[in-house]
């Protein structure tokens, strides 16, 4: 009997030691996905937060998770009581176990501030850095009403107010037609080595190839080459452009485009100014009017919806005040250029001292 209670001690210790051995690669694959996943929800949160504050003029603040600690506890007890019997006491033989199991993660949040926050949301992104995602195939329409507060002199819409807040026509009318010109091939986004002064090298630029091809041109293309050409004020003697940063002027040279850029700060007001809030919160003065559409647009860049209560399936979801407001997850066009904004973030971020997050995951 005293045997059999120490060979079931044995195969209890040798199966919990086996469940020991893997809790690690188990976690592993289970956490690499779900914290990936929880980050991005995250930022998600974050942005859609900084969106709806601006909008009643709230300043935003920005904490990066700069650590991340998956604390698993995995104890294991086992034991055996055995009775030979005397006199009128019977043989017996007991053996017991325990396994008990914890997780206590530790998150470690950094805040943006100073230098890093100033570089990542204040300073105006660099053409150089937002164009060429439209070679990599973002929509350029989308890209430029998200990150352009002017080209070539046509006006974006802006979250100020007064008769001008929702843009020329003419600039929306710029992005139909860059826009066709992309799906039609003959758009595209080139970086290379900029002119200097006396025939030297300058530094690296981001050049606009309009009309990519030179034969097989169909009369939509032309009209669309000709028409940008116009709107812009461009020679017709080329097809390359530079895109410089600046606002327009009389003496700007033919073969340049210049373009105003928006920082992250400014974008996140943009997509705030088009939010359709409560009127009452418009009629007491926590916030401004929403700012119309114009030049054939007829929804803006992202339909953030509000009410009392958000749908359980919503995409992302903040609450403000009294009132809840989300990104439905059945509006592909709204969600892809939510993507678009938080590819953005990244890139803004990634000039920063900041580093990415670190997840540590004790499997011993």
């Amino acid at each position: 009997m005293i045997r059999s209670a120490s060979v079931a001690v044995a195969l209890c210790a040798a199966c919990l030691t086996c469940a020991c051995v893997h809790i690690g690669p188990a976690r592993l694959k289970a956490d690499q996905v779900d914290y990936a996943r929880a980050l991005g929800d995250a930022k998600k949160r974050t942005i859609l937060a900084a969106v709806i504050g601006l909008r009643y003029g709230d300043a935003p603040a920005f904490l990066t998770v700069s650590n991340i600690i998956a604390a698993y506890t995995f104890d294991t007890t086992g034991g055996a009581t055995a009775n030979a019997g005397s006199g009128s006491m019977p043989n017996y033989a007991l053996a017991s176990g325990s396994v008990s199991y914890s997780n206590h993660p530790t998150f470690t949040f950094t805040p943006t501030t100073g230098e890093a926050f100033a570089s990542a949301y204040i300073r105006p992104l660099a053409p150089a850095l937002v164009l060429p995602l439209a070679e990599g195939g973002i929509p350029i329409d989308l890209l430029l009403r998200i990150t352009a507060q002017s080209v070539g002199g046509l006006q974006n819409g802006n979250a100020l107010g007064g008769e001008n807040s929702a843009g020329a026509p003419g600039f929306f009318e710029l992005l139909q037609a860059l826009r066709r010109l992309q799906l039609a091939g003959e758009l595209n986004v080139e970086s290379r080595q900029a002119e200097g002064k006396d025939g030297k090298s300058g530094p690296m630029g981001v050049f606009l190839v309009i009309g990519a091809t030179t034969s097989g041109e169909s009369s939509q293309t032309a009209a669309d080459v000709a028409r940008v050409r116009k709107l812009l004020r461009l020679s017709s003697n080329t097809r390359t452009y530079q895109i410089v940063y600046g606002p327009s002027s009389t003496s700007q040279k033919g073969d340049r485009i210049p373009m105003v850029t928006r920082s992250v700060l400014g974008i996140l007001t943009d997509l705030g100014a088009q939010v359709q809030v409560p009127l009452e919160r418009i009629s007491d003065g926590s916030t401004k009017p929403t700012v119309g559409l114009i030049g054939g647009e007829t929804r803006p860049t992202i339909i953030i919806h509000s009410g009392k209560n958000a749908p359980g399936n919503a995409y992302v979801t903040i609450a403000y005040g009294s009132s809840m407001y989300w990104v439905e997850r059945n509006d592909f066009d709204s969600k892809y250029a939510f993507t678009v904004v938080q590819n953005l973030m990244a890139l803004a971020e990634a000039d920063t001292s900041s580093k990415a997050p670190v997840v540590t995951i004790p499997a011993n």
